[in-house]
């Protein structure tokens, strides 16, 4: 099972790279953050015509989350556990099973959080701590787990061409990496760095000042594997490819492939 996520950036900006995309690496999951729309403006004929079963939780104009899959998705909800006051649409899970494997599956879309001293960062240290609170609820089913999407976190120095700029962003603060380090110590593997443990390994790079050709990047988009999955682990990569395109998403797919 080939599981990607992919910060999209705009579905309808980029339908046309997203389709081509999904055209060659025919993922058998796709997750998606940042769709930008609605549930009603998501262009679903562009994928269910290549076959896919397409479940979205969006909202006007930002945020936004879907799940596509070429195998039925079961048991599908929508919306992080543990604050019914949030609205924002950032999470979307469902349950894919291919042959005898059987797979619970999250698209997130963390929240940023800055500027920093602000409600927004005080809301995304809430939301991660909601994050751990389910995937510690998601360990007891004991079936395989993969939290993917755009954590919005960098774990460490190694996850950046230059951490020192990162020192005052919401994405490298101590809390942030602290409570993406709390969901790894109940037992969630990330998948691309165990599988690649070398520098120079990127999922986003910014529009401004050169980034991309620089390759002045960071990883922020992560697969979290609960122990069951991490079993069924057989590779992980990032499809950089994708960032060199004609109108690209600041960020590219990042899969993992369970056997």
């Amino acid at each position: 099972m080939l599981i990607t996520t992919w910060n999209i950036n705009g579905i309808r900006a980029r339908i046309e790279g997203a389709v081509a995309y999904v055209r060659e690496a025919k993922p058998d999951v796709l997750c998606l953050q940042e769709i930008k729309c609605q549930d009603e403006g998501f262009p679903r004929e562009a994928f269910t015509d290549l076959g896919y079963t397409v479940e979205t939780y969006g909202q006007k104009g930002f945020n936004g989350v879907a799940l596509l899959s070429l195998h039925p998705l079961e048991d599908v909800t929508r919306g992080l556990p543990g604050d019914d006051t949030d609205v924002q649409s950032r999470f979307i899970e469902a349950t894919v099973t291919v042959g005898t494997l059987s797979v619970r599956v999250a698209s997130l879309y963390l929240p940023n959080g800055n500027p920093l001293g602000t409600e927004k960062f005080s809301y995304k240290l809430g939301w991660m701590a909601r994050l751990e609170a389910h995937a510690r609820a998601l360990l007891a089913t004991e079936m395989p787990v993969v939290l993917a999407g755009d954590y919005n976190v960098i774990p460490d120095p190694a996850d950046a061409r230059r951490p020192d700029a990162w020192t005052n962003d919401a994405l490298f603060q101590p809390e942030s990496r602290g409570a993406f380090r709390a969901i790894e110590n109940l037992g969630y593997l990330d998948a691309i760095r165990a599988c690649h443990p070398e520098p120079g390994i990127y999922t986003f790079w910014d529009y401004q000042a050169g980034a991309w050709q620089k390759d002045d990047g960071i990883r922020i988009d992560h697969h979290l594997l609960s122990p069951q999955a991490v079993d069924r682990l057989s590779g992980a990569g990032i499809d950089r490819f994708t960032r060199g395109w004609d109108k690209p998403s600041d960020h590219v797919p990042v899969w993992v492939a369970l056997a």
